[in-house]
C-alpha cells in the first residue's frame, strides 16, 4: 500500500520577497535592480487595473538584448518581457503547480490573490521547500 503524500500548498513554499519594475523602464534599469536584489526575475507591474502582469528574466535579456548586440539603455522592458504570464493561486497543491511548470517549461510563476502578486514560486522552491518537507 502506498503512503499518502501530505498536501503542501504554494503559499507554504512561495517567496514573498520579489522585485517589480515598470514596463517603460530600460533593460539597464532592470539589470541594476536584478543585481541589487540578487534575482534573475522581475515582475512587470500592470499599467492599469484591467492590464495583466508581465515578467522579465535574465534569459529574456540574454536572448533579446545581449545576443542581438542591442544597447540595454535603449531597450525598454516592455519590448522583451513575457506578458501575460501564467500565474498560480496560493491555495494550489504544489504537485499541480509542478505539473504546470513541467507542461509549460516555466522558470517562475507569480502567486496572485485578489488580482495582486503576493509571492513568486519556482521549481527550486517546489522541490527544496515543498518536497523536502515531505521526506523529513
Amino acid at each position: 500500500m502506498s503512503e499518502k503524500i501530505p498536501l503542501i500548498r504554494v503559499k507554504d513554499v512561495m517567496k514573498t520577497d520579489f522585485g517589480t519594475i515598470d514596463g517603460i523602464a530600460t533593460v539597464d534599469d532592470a539589470l541594476k535592480k536584478m543585481k541589487a536584489l540578487k534575482t534573475a526575475v522581475l515582475i512587470v507591474n500592470k499599467r492599469h487595473d484591467n492590464d495583466e502582469y508581465g515578467m522579465i528574466t535574465c534569459g529574456d535579456i540574454a536572448r533579446h538584448v545581449l545576443a542581438k548586440d542591442r544597447a540595454p539603455n535603449r531597450v525598454n522592458v516592455y519590448e522583451i518581457m513575457s506578458k501575460p504570464i501564467i500565474s498560480v493561486h496560493p491555495e494550489m497543491d504544489i504537485r499541480h503547480c509542478s505539473r504546470l511548470f513541467a507542461d509549460y517549461n516555466l522558470v517562475r510563476a507569480p502567486v496572485i490573490e485578489n488580482r495582486a502578486v503576493i509571492g513568486i514560486v519556482s521549481p527550486n522552491s517546489l522541490v527544496l521547500d515543498g518536497l523536502y518537507k515531505i521526506i523529513q
